[in-house]
């Protein structure tokens, strides 16, 4: 396995805070916006997002969650084994509320799917929204695009991408692994 590191240190950093302000753009003080982090790996994301948003917007009440798609996932019968939900974690209503649906990596679009499935069951928003840590353009199944997007990479079916998380993994990377 090949391994390239494409964002890392201070440049992770950096694009988390460029995404922030891409969002305060668009959201203002966020009163009539919610985040929603993707399970597993997307609440990672999302709760640098909401802490980073605080810090530039002390004043705002930014509501957060974590959204479990277990269930509405749509390959979870081929799984082998039982399946172990995660927690949602949703305690405000999205009802009339501009969702902005948080993941970490964006390929074949089929957890974004399972996160608006999984979303409507508490309400139906005003609008929704996607941001993404990483966009592997190609090998799209759903046609689904991010509106906030951290880096673009474009990778073939056979190479994988994977972002590790100081809080979980000891390091903050976006790291592009290769069959040799």
């Amino acid at each position: 396995m090949q391994s390239l590191t494409l964002l890392d240190g201070q440049k992770f950093q950096i694009t988390i805070q460029r995404l922030c302000r891409q969002l305060i753009e668009n959201h203002d003080n966020f009163s009539n916006s919610v985040i929603l982090g993707i399970q597993p790996r997307g609440i990672y994301l999302s709760q640098r997002i909401s802490e980073e948003l605080k810090k530039i917007l002390p004043d705002a009440n930014i509501l957060s969650g974590i959204l479990d798609i277990t269930f509405y996932r749509d390959d979870f019968r081929r799984k082998e084994g039982p399946l172990v939900p995660s927690s949602t974690e949703i305690d405000f209503i999205i009802e009339g509320k501009k969702v902005i649906l948080i993941d970490d990596v964006l390929w074949t679009g089929r957890t974004i799917r399972s996160a608006l499935d999984a979303m409507l069951a508490f309400g139906r928003p005003e609008k929704v929204e996607m941001l993404v840590l990483v966009d592997r353009r190609f090998s799209r199944q759903i046609p689904v695009e991010a509106d906030y997007i951290g880096i673009e990479v474009d990778t073939i079916s056979s190479q994988r991408v994977v972002v590790t998380w100081a809080e979980a993994d000891q390091k903050d990377q976006v790291i592009l692994l290769s069959e040799d």
